[in-house]
């Protein structure tokens, strides 16, 4: 077996290519001449490392990013963030290489709603047009009427007539979280992230009577219960402006602690606390997103 056909199975075995790396090494140099070398860009999601939002030629949300992929020149998108952002990458921009740093990167969220599972469930309602999160598989969005992000969710719900019957898939949080704003009764898919949905909220009291200037921010795949509690409700991209354009100085950012970077990047002089989850630990890390490194 040559080494291409070897390397192929490696990556088809364990997700990523695994070789040495002299430990001397500047990565970020050497990522840079790689970069320019292949015409490549790095995209990057704000729940990824420190590290690697540093050295990415673009950092944004689900939103952001696709709109990215979409204009790039580069010749290769190399995405830092999980399995459905890479196919949304592809999908977008068909012409273009895509490459995932690992494949293993998936999405608690996107796996629960298998696209065969979910045509099961749609035949029920056949009257309904279907909604969905882009954070599902490439499968479920082609099972989809629209395709819909944290940010533009609520827009575009509200632009079907009232009396048409909507299911949204595959986050029950974001879309009772919807259904709340917008008065709509849509049918919703029993599915949700694994970070967002193990914050606790009598921790949340707790750290807040412990920071009593803090402002409660929150992502909508949170839990009715938590969102309950927040000050204010947003997508990545809305708590990133709104921690900006805020007086306040001190913030409990419940969602994924990656962002915290980029708030603190843009607001170095205010304090952002990490939200604690159900159990000991302090804060809460998408095991998929972290899975890339430098």
């Amino acid at each position: 077996m040559n080494s291409i056909e070897e390397k192929k199975r490696l990556v088809n075995q364990i997700g990523y290519l695994d070789i040495d790396v002299n430990p001397s090494l500047d990565l970020f140099s050497e990522i840079e001449k790689l970069k320019r070398e292949k015409n490549a860009v790095l995209l990057a999601h704000y729940y990824q490392e420190p590290d690697i939002q540093d050295i990415a030629d673009f950092v944004g949300d689900s939103l952001a990013l696709a709109q990215e992929a979409a204009k790039t020149p580069a010749d290769i998108i190399l995405f830092a963030g999980v399995h459905f952002m890479a196919e949304t990458a592809k999908i977008i921009n068909p012409s273009k290489k895509v490459l995932l740093p690992d494949l293993n990167a998936g999405c608690s969220l996107s796996d629960s709603c298998p696209p065969t599972a979910f045509a099961a469930f749609k035949k029920q309602y056949p009257d309904h047009k279907v909604v969905t999160y882009i954070n599902c598989s490439a499968g479920l969005k082609a099972l989809s009427d629209v395709v819909v992000t944290s940010t533009n969710a609520k827009m575009i719900v509200e632009s079907f007539p009232q009396d048409q019957p909507l299911i949204f898939a595959p986050d029950r949080n974001l879309g009772a979280y919807i259904n709340q704003q917008t008065g709509r009764e849509m049918v919703l898919w029993d599915g949700a992230c694994m970070v967002h949905e193990v914050f606790s909220r009598k921790k949340l009291i707790q750290l807040n009577m412990r920071h009593p200037n803090a402002k409660i921010i929150a992502h909508p795949e949170c839990e009715a219960s938590v969102l309950e509690i927040a000050d204010f409700i947003g997508s990545t991209s809305g708590l990133l402006r709104y921690t900006s354009e805020s007086p306040s100085t001190e913030f409990i950012v419940v969602t994924e602690a990656g962002i915290i970077h980029e708030m603190k990047n843009r607001n170095p002089d205010k304090l952002f606390i990490a939200a604690p989850n159900e159990g000991t630990c302090a804060c809460n890390d998408c095991p998929h997103m972290k899975l890339n490194t430098l």
